[in-house]
């Protein structure tokens, strides 16, 4: 039974910080790639954040590269994402997922699994 629980979002003034947490269950964390994703009211999901070659490399998406760190923790079977300097346009819903194939590739596409989402809201 393969499981991601999200956790972490709430609300937070401008420039504030979350971290958001993504428990898995059933998966290799070094077999896949982790993902993290958002989607705001309105608007289409949109890759975040990844972290793929067993944990080794990470990849950022333009609007939070310097803001943004995904890291993950083997032992605990879990994925976090630490965000800082939040602004207005992070509001959404952010979602954990995971990808089974191309353990190497930089990519936001092909994410098989997908989370229940938690909610961050920036004010």
């Amino acid at each position: 039974h393969v499981q991601l629980v999200e956790s972490g979002g709430g609300s937070v003034q401008e420039g504030g910080s979350l971290t958001l947490s993504c428990a898995t269950s059933g998966y290799d964390l070094t077999s896949h790639c982790i993902g993290w994703f958002r989607q705001a009211p309105g608007k289409e999901r949109e890759g975040v954040a990844l972290i793929y070659g067993g944990g080794t490399r990470r990849y950022y998406a333009d609007s939070v590269k310097g803001r943004f760190t995904i890291s993950q923790d083997n032992a605990r079977n879990t994925v976090y994402l630490q965000m800082n300097s939040l602004k207005l346009e992070d509001t959404a819903v952010y979602y954990c997922a995971v990808r089974y194939r191309g353990l190497w590739w930089e990519s936001f596409a092909g994410f098989d699994d997908w989370g229940q989402g938690t909610q961050v809201t920036v004010s």
